[in-house]
């Protein structure tokens, strides 16, 4: 991977496991200097020692104040902040006369309320470096899954704040844009909640709306938050990119 990001810092939020965890990597090689944030202690700990690389921040992105303060500190270590990737984020899926309050409360506080915390929080830095904003939405914010509304309306309402904050703050030269990928393999998939018998039957439910006929690995995802984040790209804000194997076309 080239050095394109020599010089520049990027914030990747929930960088311990999955996607986060390779787009920090991938950041990282590509010559950036890549903050991860992380919920819990123990998981920040695992990921530091898998990545000596990355510089490592404990916060919890549904706590406005924490989220200010943690942004406020990287932009003083680091003087600058020129990427905010938005990863950190979590699902569960269940069918609605099963979605309990907690488990409704709990998704749109990581996946909206965390996106709008740590983007308010990073636009004053992002205003200096005229910087880019990517938010990691799903297919299912735009695409019926079984079982899945409070997770696709989390991510609908992730592609809502994507154009209209592009629309808001391109007179400040920062770009906004959404990777919506398709069903990943990550922890947090395998982790989604049911028995053994309803993943399956959810995984496959997914992967069968899929024309490539398989799910992805993070790297196929990572590599693309790389791309669209590259100080090359000035031309692309507002826009939804679908890294979902076909399935936004079935």
């Amino acid at each position: 991977m080239s050095n394109s990001f020599a010089g520049k810092v990027v914030l990747v939020t929930g960088a311990n496991s999955g996607i986060g965890e390779t787009a920090a990597a991938l950041f990282a090689e590509a010559g950036a200097t890549v903050i991860g944030t992380a919920r819990r202690k123990e998981a920040l700990e695992a990921s530091r020692a898998r990545h000596p690389k990355v510089k490592w921040v404990l916060v919890d992105v549904t706590n406005a104040a924490a989220v200010k303060d943690a942004v406020e500190g990287v932009v003083r270590t680091h003087g600058r902040l020129d990427v905010l990737v938005n990863n950190a984020a979590t699902f569960t899926f269940a069918p609605l006369d099963q979605s309990g309050e907690a488990m409704i409360r709990g998704q749109f506080e990581a996946n909206v309320y965390g996106t709008i915390f740590v983007t308010q929080a990073a636009l004053p830095a992002l205003r200096e470096s005229k910087g880019s904003i990517l938010n990691i939405g799903s297919a299912a914010g735009h695409k019926p899954v079984p079982n899945g509304s409070i997770y696709g309306a989390t991510k609908a309402a992730i592609e809502s704040l994507t154009r209209s904050w592009a629309l808001e703050l391109a007179p400040l030269g920062i770009r906004v844009n959404t990777i919506a990928p398709g069903p990943t393999k990550t922890p947090g998939f395998a982790a989604m909640g049911g028995s053994p018998a309803e993943k399956e039957a959810i995984t496959a439910a997914m992967v069968g709306q899929v024309p490539l006929g398989r799910m992805a690995s993070t790297e196929e995802v990572g590599r693309w938050i790389v791309q669209l984040s590259d100080p090359s790209v000035t031309w692309i804000t507002g826009q939804i990119f679908g890294v979902d194997g076909g399935m936004s076309l079935t």
